[in-house]
């Protein structure tokens, strides 16, 4: 499969890029980006081409990988879909639901696969970990927290992002913990609450259709000393907490090809589709209008 990637920040130096260039089932040809400057620096890191013309880059390949804001990978993995592209994209989806169901109707219009990269699905240690909680009975209630320092500690190659700044830790890393409790704890029925903390941090809670509760604490501010993700489940099996990861972006990089890879071949979705992404950011927009109302 010949696969192209949209976009040249920090997050596609530091994950995307070398993830394509190591994949041996995949053909990495190009790159394009709204900085040329930094499109033609990076494809020459990577022995590749760099594209003026987004349109000419899909034209070219089978597959793309976005590495883009949310609102500009959505409109780009519209017009990639519509050019017979599979997709693989990066959390969140979209930051509006009209924005996500675009997507996925393009996709599905079109017959191609997609994959969004939630970085926990596709780490060994918590893949199995979600495959053998979501297999369990009798959850009575979750926390999750995700609690990073982008901000607040100076160095962060992600501190001067701008949708970032504008939509803080609920949509950067609350698609993280969603992406954790939905396959184990079932659908939300309901954002009972939401609440701000210190800087961007926010307090969430969910009732899940099986029943259970979850609360979700979501920080790019908190102290460095502070920071970490961590989720735990309570109920009838007792308590299990989220194992913690041996491996860093570019192997679930790999492994999120991989998932591409089978899509596009058996037709089979992902579970981490842009269907699921799209439930993601339906979800995230009900907590904003919650948190915009005074929680």
């Amino acid at each position: 499969m010949r696969i192209g990637l949209l976009g040249t920040g920090p997050w596609a130096q530091m994950a995307h890029a070398p993830a394509l260039g190591e994949h041996t089932g995949v053909d990495f040809v190009g790159v394009w980006g709204r900085r040329p400057d930094a499109a033609k620096d990076l494809a020459a890191r990577h022995d590749i081409r760099a594209y003026d013309d987004v349109d000419a880059l899909l034209a070219d390949v089978d597959a793309v990988a976005v590495a883009l804001p949310p609102a500009v990978q959505a409109e780009l993995a519209v017009r990639a879909a519509r050019a017979g592209c599979h997709l693989l994209l990066d959390k969140p989806l979209a930051t509006t639901a009209e924005q996500g169901r675009a997507v996925v109707e393009a996709a599905g219009e079109a017959g191609v696969a997609s994959v969004v990269f939630f970085t926990t699905r596709f780490q060994p240690e918590t893949e199995e970990w979600i495959t053998q909680q979501a297999a369990a009975q009798g959850w009575f209630t979750a926390h999750a927290q995700w609690l990073g320092a982008v901000f607040s500690d100076g160095d962060s190659p992600f501190a001067d992002s701008p949708w970032r700044r504008e939509k803080g830790a609920l949509w950067d890393v609350g698609p993280h913990a969603l992406s954790v409790l939905l396959p184990v704890l079932g659908e939300v029925r309901q954002v009972a609450a939401a609440a701000q903390g210190p800087g961007d941090t926010v307090h969430l809670v969910l009732g899940h259709a099986g029943g259970a509760s979850s609360t979700l604490t979501l920080s790019l501010t908190a102290p460095s000393a502070a920071s970490g993700a961590a989720v735990e489940l309570r109920g009838e099996a007792g308590v299990t907490r989220l194992p913690a990861s041996t491996q860093g972006v570019v192997p679930a990089f790999v492994r999120a090809t991989d998932a591409l890879l089978a899509a596009a071949r058996t037709g089979r979705p992902h579970p981490c589709d842009a269907a699921f992404g799209l439930r993601v950011t339906e979800i995230l927009t009900q907590a904003d209008a919650l948190l915009n109302r005074g929680g």
